[in-house]
């Protein structure tokens, strides 16, 4: 049977002061009135039963999540002991589900991206479980054609072409250089790297064990427990002493066969709050505003963010991000938001967790 999982344990750093510790940005409710975990969710129903979409994220946010997404069985929210990256995520989703399910298909998605228009969402994700299913040794990846020569992206390089929009995998490249990604760009056979996967979860679980034997060991433990409340504490220390490690580095750049499938739709992904001007229209000014009241008397290319009626306004300063929340605010040049999680850092070291 065909499943997802849906990572939703980030905290979302980047996009303080609205995103906190307390509420992820997958909860955030910028884009749409609608958050980013429930787009997720409502592209996948396009594909899949409810009873087959599966959330995994940290422990402390289940109960938001399942207030966000009440549809979805209780039993379909998997609650991280702690966080230790994708591999582990990942793999404790693999092993849970292959449980119920041995034959399971399994697609990993994210819930920290736009994707539209959903149709070609929906037959570009259908292809890839189909290739995952018609080619049962193979990792399938999907690919994002590069409008730009973004270097804050992962790069997958194309082989051999299977069929219209599927094809053997080159290499990953993570995070290239100006001129590389330039090269990739021009190049036509680079795409970037979404983090959306499909395979059999047999396969998945198979390469860890290859090429991650330690990761593998310990998740066999840690799910050996892992509904056993008196075991907590035992599957929270296991769990927390498992290598930190995305599956790009860990797996999907050593796997035997993986197989990439173009997307054909329109990707963006929300990891910043530049990355808005990705994904709402500017106005006359060149102005992003992700708020209710926002007004500029002369300037050029900000940022202005809010959830409440709070009015922000600026006059003649151009190029910098403004948000707003109920008990802070930011103000950054747009060239230096990628800084923000070290900012977040030194408040966490003189003020405390109170605003983080």
């Amino acid at each position: 049977m065909r499943h997802a999982v849906i990572m939703a344990g980030g905290a979302g750093t980047r996009l303080w002061p609205l995103s906190r510790q307390s509420r992820p940005k997958q909860l955030l409710r910028l884009f749409g009135g609608q958050s980013l975990l429930r787009q997720s969710y409502e592209r996948l129903r396009g594909l899949l039963p409810a009873e087959c979409i599966h959330v995994i994220t940290g422990g402390e946010y289940v109960p938001a999540m399942q207030a966000e997404l009440p549809e979805l069985p209780a039993g379909n929210f998997i609650a991280e002991p702690c966080a230790r990256d994708t591999t582990n995520a990942i793999g404790l989703a693999a092993h849970l589900l292959v449980r119920c399910d041995a034959e399971a298909v399994m697609g990993v998605f994210t819930a920290d991206q736009i994707i539209r228009p959903s149709d070609a969402f929906h037959a570009t994700v259908a292809k890839g479980y189909d290739v995952a299913e018609r080619f049962p040794d193979a990792l399938v990846t999907f690919g994002v054609k590069p409008r730009v020569p973004h270097t804050g992206y992962g790069y997958i390089e194309r082989g051999v072409r299977l069929e219209e929009g599927v094809y053997e995998t080159v290499q990953f490249v993570e995070k290239p250089d100006v001129p590389t990604a330039e090269r990739y760009v021009a190049s036509s056979e680079h795409y970037w790297n979404s983090g959306m996967f499909v395979w059999r979860v047999g396969t998945v679980i198979d390469q860890i064990r290859k090429h991650q034997p330690a990761i593998d060991a310990g998740l066999r433990a840690v799910v050996a427990n892992f509904d056993d409340p008196a075991q907590a504490d035992a599957v929270r220390e296991r769990f927390a002493a498992l290598p930190k490690v995305s599956i790009d580095f860990a797996v999907m750049e050593r796997a035997d066969r993986v197989i990439t499938v173009e997307m054909t739709c329109e990707w963006l992904d929300v990891g910043s709050w530049t990355s808005l001007a990705d994904v709402m229209d500017a106005g006359p000014d060149g102005h992003v505003k992700a708020a209710p009241n926002a007004v500029a008397l002369s300037g050029r290319r900000n940022i202005y963010v809010s959830e409440n009626d709070h009015l922000i306004a600026t006059i003649g300063v151009s190029d910098l991000v403004i948000v707003h929340s109920g008990d802070a605010t930011l103000i950054c040049r747009r060239q230096d938001a990628q800084k923000i999680k070290d900012l977040v850092e030194k408040i966490r070291k003189e003020q405390g967790e109170r605003f983080c």
